[in-house]
């Protein structure tokens, strides 16, 4: 049997990669959706071009893990595709999200990091010559961000580990793919909070574009996916300006 994964599945791009899927993989015979609300990933699979199995539960606990490595054992699936698109972030400085969300901070580094690395290692023995993972990044892991610190070092965090595993799983005909989006149009600002700059509101993308953009960075083997000139040269300047400047700047 072939399947996609796709954590963070109710919403945004998650949700968007369970859509997009079908029409770029025509053979797969399910697509596994995971997330916390079930009534939204039932939504989800009743629209789905593919069938697609619930996997309901929290990442940063223990039973929804327990329920997928049964699942895999049971039907032994070849993986074409593992999507972790689960994760949140928190707008505002590390001191007063402290105060006032005491462990907010931590469950971002739990979701983000953790999850993403447990769920990846979950499924490794069920990839195959071909298979895919793609990451959900951030331009924000192209640098630190003052009033964004946590959430940026966890998706530098990703964008690390996808390119390391990447370099170690070439040579098996697997490849890894760091989605590093800007700002997009999806529910995380519900939970995150204003942004911290003006700018990157003028610079919002629409989900289903950033994930069409990643899916076909992905069939193109690509380390690094990111959508559109503002963020290319975001990544650029990363590259090339010192980071204190760059933070200056973000502060101002």
């Amino acid at each position: 049997m072939r399947i996609a994964i796709v954590t963070g599945a109710s919403s945004g791009m998650g949700r968007e990669f369970v859509r997009q899927l079908p029409y770029f993989y025509h053979n797969l015979d399910e697509i596994w959706i995971i997330a916390r609300r079930e009534e939204k990933l039932a939504a989800l699979a009743q629209g789905s071009a593919v069938p697609c199995r619930i996997f309901a539960g929290d990442l940063c606990k223990g039973e929804i893990y327990q329920k997928l490595e049964h699942a895999l054992k049971e039907e032994t699936p070849d993986i074409r595709m593992l999507v972790n698109a689960a994760g949140f972030g928190k707008v505002g400085e590390v001191k007063k999200i402290a105060h006032r969300e005491p462990s907010a901070q931590t469950a971002m580094i739990d979701l983000n990091c953790r999850a993403l690395t447990r769920m990846t290692l979950i499924c490794l023995p069920y990839l195959r010559l071909g298979s895919r993972v793609v990451n959900l990044a951030s331009a924000a892991a192209f640098c630190p961000q003052p009033s964004f610190a946590v959430y940026a070092a966890t998706k530098s965090y990703v964008l690390s580990f996808s390119r390391a595993l990447g370099a170690e799983l070439k040579r098996t005909g697997i490849y890894v793919t760091a989605v590093c989006p800007g700002p997009v149009a999806t529910e995380f600002f519900d939970v995150s909070g204003k942004l911290p700059n003006k700018w990157k509101d003028a610079v919002m993308a629409k989900p289903d574009r950033v994930v069409k953009k990643a899916l076909l960075d992905v069939r193109k083997k690509k380390e690094i996916s990111v959508y559109g000139i503002a963020m290319k040269g975001a990544e650029l300047g990363a590259k090339l300006m010192p980071h204190r400047v760059i933070m200056d700047l973000l502060s101002n």
